[in-house]
């Protein structure tokens, strides 16, 4: 049995536990665990965490431990906190209504023994929110805190399908939300159209990332844009590759274009190349 276990909160975020009652858990099981401030319930995600997390989670404040399996009693509660949450939602929103500022409410999360309440929202920039919380503190009678999130993280919250007809990565399997840039739609021949390409979080998908690392491999046979050659009597230049059908196109200066196999290209005289920096 590992000693050490990956846990998901209902509101998204991980943690790592000691099992320090040898407790006979499994993927997906509810656990109560041991909180800064209270307890807490989690979903089990992984029974083994690599040497990397535990390294950074050590460093960020100590381990704490898992009390025990949810029970019917746990479940029982958890049905009156969601109701909970849905109310404290309602109340946000009157409240929000006083305050010059917009927001956009996500989620309201209570933590399993109602000793805190996170607010989820986004919003245009950043908001001095100090004299909310203070209201909402005296309202709720709890320990209030307001997190304010991306596009990302909203889709992460509310989950979905993306174009591809599966679940959003973010919402199912993806931990951490790694960078996408326009160079990876470049290299990928996507980015004639942005609108294509962007997730309904409205930034660049994040399976962009998942593929570059072949696209990269794969383009290293290839020239680079720019490589200028003659091709029937013609200068032309190379403007686009295309890895996955194995083709060069190639342009004039009146953009007279063609495209050629790998293999014929690379019988064709080459004039100049860029300079890779």
């Amino acid at each position: 049995m590992q000693e050490f276990i990956e846990v998901e909160f209902r509101s998204g975020r991980l943690g790592y536990f000691i099992n320090s009652h040898s407790l006979e858990i499994c993927p997906e099981d509810l656990v109560i665990v041991e909180v800064e401030r209270g307890e807490d319930m989690a979903q089990i995600v992984h029974l083994c965490v690599s040497n990397d997390e535990l390294i950074s989670q050590f460093e960020n404040g100590k381990i704490l431990s898992i009390r025990r399996i949810a029970t019917e009693e746990d479940m029982a509660k958890l049905q009156q906190v969601i109701e909970n949450e849905e109310k404290a939602s309602a109340t946000f929103v009157d409240v929000l209504t006083r305050y010059p500022f917009e927001m956009k409410l996500i989620e309201a999360v209570y933590q399993f023994d109602g000793n805190k309440l996170t607010f989820f929202f986004t919003a245009d920039g950043r908001i001095d929110f100090r004299l909310l919380v203070r209201e909402l503190a005296n309202i709720f009678k709890t320990r209030i805190e307001l997190h304010q999130t991306t596009g990302r993280d909203e889709a992460k919250r509310l989950g979905g399908f993306g174009m591809c007809g599966n679940q959003y990565c973010c919402g199912s399997f993806l931990k951490h939300f790694n960078q996408v840039t326009i160079k990876m739609a470049k290299d990928q021949n996507l980015a004639g159209n942005l609108s294509k390409i962007s997730g309904p979080c409205g930034r660049l998908l994040c399976c962009l990332n998942f593929e570059e690392d072949f696209y990269l491999e794969e383009a290293k046979g290839f020239p680079l844009i720019g490589t200028c050659v003659m091709n029937n009597g013609k200068k032309m230049v190379v403007y686009k590759i295309d890895v996955i059908n194995k083709k060069v196109f190639l342009s004039t200066e009146d953009q007279d274009i063609c495209d050629v196999s790998l293999d014929e290209f690379q019988s064709l005289k080459v004039i100049n190349a860029p300079i890779v920096e």
